[in-house]
């Protein structure tokens, strides 16, 4: 956060010396007032009266000048802190691994983007404003009270100790508060999340009650744990009121003794109580600065978890590279779990996929395929073993320079909101309108793209909501062709299409593709029964390698599948 701050180092100055110079001119002002009673009114000086008291407003306007210069500096300070704090966390997670991502979570780590930088950014602007405003205050008051009327200054010895007692209690009560406050925040923000991004399915089965009871119970939490720090902080301003209030009787009570004396003047009576109250202010300034940084305090712990979480997978210090790149990928015993697993995904996994063939894994639910297929782009990293690319382990290769030779389809089709273009682009940033077009004829999405006006600019909802399972899977496969990779990893990429466009995409995919390696993830045999070989994944490990006739005539996991298959289909 420090590195953050020394940017503004000019303008935290500003603020600095523009707050002490309107300090200054406000701290002159009872002086100027004295003078005025004790010498203008009591001499019946009129020319010094109107001479003292245009000097008055000259320096309480110039002071309200040099207050809205430390506004300014202070807003822009604080805004663009959070600019670079909220682009600093988009970038670090965004590198995160798939493995060091999910520790944190979506929700969480949108609140921490968000409501957390929000935090900081409107107590660092209090800090800047009123942080410097009143230490500066509290010192020149001290010594401008104690300096004029040394024996009135004995009144604060008894309220100074009572308002640092109510700080010191109420601050350390509210700092576990503040932090609960956010983890509240963070729990009510993922409620919100799922039951907006899943709502189709809380209706289909009739469970809006049952979400609703949910988001209560997070929304009363949160609300409980508000009211708490709320009640705590509501005491605080009544409570100094209150001393302010008695302090300000005993001035007045003793300044008039001192007067009937003959120890003190009028003026001097009236500049002490401005004084006074001076001091006050700037402690109770001082006590809600003390208030919110713990929320601050709070937020940029959260914050800094995020920033200094060490990624799971990074680049080697000296990658290394290849132009050329053939495109042989080779799992030699690897085994993975994920983290808290009890039970490896996979274990001992070796197979090797060659250029000009299409390989093929296949297997039930939960027997590790898709885990497998992200080791190669390095989603995740191995826990034993490796997974290399040419005799080269993708971990010796830097994570940009693999990714860029890879066309990856994940399972769940994810479209961005912006163009069909937009998303293309996303495959390849330079692609043209050719290029374009090309893959979308590939992957058979074509045709209802030609039905829109719109053509390649054609606006996609977020997630792609208003295109099918299907469109938003051809999409999907476009974007990865036209990258024209070495490698393509098609996870379960071909679920959601008809055996007719099925077959005919993946006969224009291995036309455009013969000299990259394809490797398929795939429940329906159909989809893979001409792959050059098929491995069969069985509760993490390899069942059977091998074409579809030597599978179903050798092995029995295969046959399994095939039978179930075909049994489905004739039911059907």
């Amino acid at each position: 956060m420090l590195a953050h701050i020394k940017k503004y180092y000019v303008q935290i100055s500003l603020v600095v010396l523009l707050t002490l110079g309107a300090i200054m001119l406000e701290l002159l002002l009872p002086t100027l007032m004295a003078n005025v009673v004790d010498i203008g009114i009591v001499k019946g000086d009129i020319p010094y009266i109107l001479k003292t008291g245009g000097l008055m407003v000259i320096c309480a306007l110039a002071a309200v000048l040099l207050m809205t210069g430390v506004s300014f500096f202070a807003s822009r300070t604080a805004l663009g802190f959070a600019r670079d704090v909220r682009r600093d966390l988009f970038v670090t997670v965004e590198n995160f691994s798939v493995q060091t991502f999910e520790k944190i979570g979506t929700a969480s780590l949108i609140t921490r983007s968000t409501n957390d930088v929000k935090q900081v950014q409107d107590v660092l602007n209090m800090v800047l404003r009123m942080m410097t405003r009143a230490p500066l205050m509290l010192v020149g008051g001290i010594v401008l009270a104690v300096a004029r009327e040394p024996g009135l200054s004995v009144v604060f010895l008894g309220s100074l100790p009572i308002l640092a007692l109510l700080i010191f209690f109420i601050s350390r009560k509210a700092i576990p508060l503040f932090a609960a406050l956010q983890k509240k925040t963070d729990k009510l923000n993922l409620v919100v999340r799922q039951s907006l991004t899943g709502v189709r399915v809380i209706r289909a089965f009739n469970n809006v009650e049952h979400e609703k009871q949910r988001f209560h119970a997070a929304n009363e939490d949160f609300r409980d744990t508000g009211i708490r720090v709320n009640k705590m902080m509501a005491v605080l301003f009544p409570v100094m009121m209150i001393v302010m209030n008695f302090t300000s009787i005993a001035i007045v009570w003793f300044g008039a003794v001192r007067i009937d004396q003959g120890l003190m003047q009028v003026g001097n009576l009236m500049a002490f109580l401005q004084y006074a109250m001076m001091i006050l202010m700037s402690l109770i300034m001082l006590s809600f600065g003390f208030i919110m940084i713990p929320r601050a305090q709070a937020s940029l712990k959260r914050i800094n978890e995020v920033l200094l979480m060490e990624n799971d997978i990074l680049d080697p210090e000296t990658p290394r590279t290849r132009r050329n790149l053939n495109g042989v990928i080779t799992c030699k015993d690897v085994s993975f779990r994920y983290a808290g697993a009890e039970k490896p995904v996979l274990k001992n996994v070796s197979f090797e996929a060659k250029p000009g063939e299409t390989t093929a894994i296949i297997g039930s639910t939960g027997s590790g395929k898709s885990t497998l297929l992200k080791l190669i782009p390095r989603l995740y990293d191995v826990e034993e073993g490796t997974v290399s690319i040419d005799g080269e382990d993708v971990r010796n290769i830097s994570q940009q320079e693999l990714r860029k030779r890879i066309g990856y389809v994940p399972q769940k089709a994810m479209l961005f909101s912006g163009t069909v273009a937009d998303n293309l682009r996303y495959g390849k940033e330079d692609a043209t309108d050719q290029e374009m077009w090309e893959a979308l004829d590939i992957a058979q999405a074509s045709g209802f793209i030609k039905e829109k006006n719109e053509g390649l600019h054609l606006y996609v909802e977020q997630g792609g909501a208003n295109f099918s399972g299907g469109q938003k899977q051809r999409l999907s496969i476009a974007r990865a062709i036209v990258r024209r990779p070495d490698i393509y990893l098609f996870d379960d990429s071909f679920s959601a299409l008809d055996f007719k466009t099925d077959a005919k995409l993946r006969s224009e995919l291995f036309n455009i593709a013969k000299e990259a390696t394809i490797i398929i993830v795939a429940q329906r045999v159909n989809t893979i029964i001409h792959a050059d070989q098929i491995i069969v994944l069985n509760e993490g490990e390899i069942a059977g390698i091998g074409t579809h006739k030597e599978l179903f005539a050798e092995n029995q996991v295969y046959q399994e599948i095939v039978l179930s298959q075909q049994a489905g289909e004739e039911g059907a």
